[in-house]
C-alpha cells in the first residue's frame, strides 16, 4: 500500500489498481484526484471537499449524511455518485476494507453549531489507516498508521501529543496542517518527536505530493 499526503487533510491511498481519496479540499491540488477509485469525506467543512474537486474526478463519493446533502445541492449530477455512511458502517471499497468511525467534529467554541463528522478506519492485507477527520476519535486497538491531526481551531498541542499517545500507532502522519505557517509547525514537529518517540512511536510530517516510507 501506498499512502500519499496531499493538500491539508488529503490522504491518497494507493494499491496496483485502486486509489482511495480522503478529504480533499481547498487546500489540496486537483492532481490528487487524478485516476481516484474512490473518495471518502468526513465532514462538511471546505477545507474537505469542494465541489470542483469531486467533479474532477468520476469515482463513487462516500461520506455522511449532512455532506450528502450539501452535495446534492451543489450538483445533482456529483449526488448521484453519493454513498451515505453511518457510524458502525462497514464497506468494501474496491481493495480497501472500511469502517467508518465516530459522529462528531471536535468543538471548536461552545457557541458554535457542533458538525457531525465520521472517521474512516481503512485496512488492506492487514495493514490499518485511519483518519480521524476534525475529531480525536479513539479506536479499540491501534493501527498501523494514525493520520494525526496537528493545527486547527479547535486543536491545542497538549491536545494533539495526548492523542497520539493514546491511539498507540506505530506511524504518526501529520495531515491537517495548512493552518499554521511553517515556523509554527516546525514547534509542533518538536514537540511531537520529543514525546511520541521515547515511546517508539515514529511521528512524520510530509509536504504534497510526498509518500510515507
Amino acid at each position: 500500500m501506498r499512502i500519499i499526503k496531499h493538500g491539508h487533510a488529503c490522504v491518497r491511498l494507493e494499491t496496483g489498481s485502486t486509489a482511495v481519496v480522503i478529504d480533499p479540499g481547498m487546500f489540496t491540488a486537483r492532481e490528487a484526484v487524478d485516476g481516484a477509485t474512490a473518495v471518502l469525506i468526513t465532514h462538511e467543512h471546505p477545507d474537505h471537499w469542494t465541489p470542483d474537486l469531486l467533479a474532477a474526478t468520476g469515482a463513487p463519493i462516500f461520506t455522511i449524511a449532512a455532506v450528502a446533502d450539501q452535495i446534492r445541492g451543489a450538483s445533482p449530477e456529483l449526488g448521484e455518485r453519493v454513498t451515505v455512511v453511518a457510524p458502525g458502517s462497514r464497506l468494501q471499497v474496491e481493495d480497501f476494507a472500511v469502517t467508518a468511525v465516530g459522529e462528531k467534529h471536535a468543538v471548536i467554541h461552545p457557541e458554535l453549531p457542533h458538525f457531525d463528522n465520521s472517521g474512516y478506519l481503512l485496512e488492506l492485507d492487514g495493514v490499518t489507516v485511519f483518519h480521524p477527520g476534525d475529531a480525536l476519535t479513539t479506536l479499540p486497538s491501534a493501527p498501523d498508521v494514525l493520520l494525526l491531526p496537528v493545527s486547527a481551531p479547535w486543536l491545542k498541542i497538549s491536545e494533539c501529543i495526548d492523542y497520539a499517545r493514546t491511539v498507540g500507532a506505530p506511524t504518526s502522519l501529520a495531515i491537517h496542517d495548512a493552518v499554521y505557517s511553517e515556523a509554527g509547525l516546525g514547534i509542533v514537529d518538536g514537540h511531537l518527536a520529543r514525546f511520541l518517540e521515547p515511546t517508539g512511536q515514529r511521528y512524520v510530517r510530509l509536504t504534497a505530493g510526498q509518500e510515507l516510507g
